[in-house]
């Protein structure tokens, strides 16, 4: 099972970024998709997801407006459209993939993150 983001980068104040996440071995059309951030000294904070049932969308309210998630389950891949980026977005970002099986264990795959530095 493999989780890879990529995308990240440093970019100003106002600018622009799209994070991508390609999944293998699992079924990714089983699987909801959320991307994930920590700021240094901060905790994990859930940033945007997508059901894999109907395609919709969860946002944090730091981020709506600003943010895009889609998936294409076609490519096995997820991404982040980041507009107007200010600098309290600088973080890692992950990539986490989680279902409730049919007897209710959850499972879930992380990726190893991205770097988004945003410079003011």
């Amino acid at each position: 099972v493999q989780l890879v983001e990529s995308g990240g980068g440093l970019v100003e104040a106002g600018g622009s970024l799209r994070l991508s996440c390609a999944a293998s071995g699992f079924t990714f059309d089983d699987y909801v998709i959320g991307w994930f951030r920590q700021a240094p000294g901060k905790g994990r904070e859930g940033v945007a997801c997508i059901s894999n049932s109907d395609g919709s969308t969860y946002y944090a309210d730091s981020v709506k407006g600003r943010f895009t998630i889609s998936r294409d389950n076609a490519k096995n891949t997820v991404y982040l459209q980041m507009n107007s980026l200010k600098p309290e977005d600088t973080a890692v970002y992950y990539c986490n993939a989680a279902r409730i099986t049919s007897s209710y264990e959850y499972l879930d795959y992380w990726g190893q993150g991205t770097q988004v530095t945003v410079s003011s």
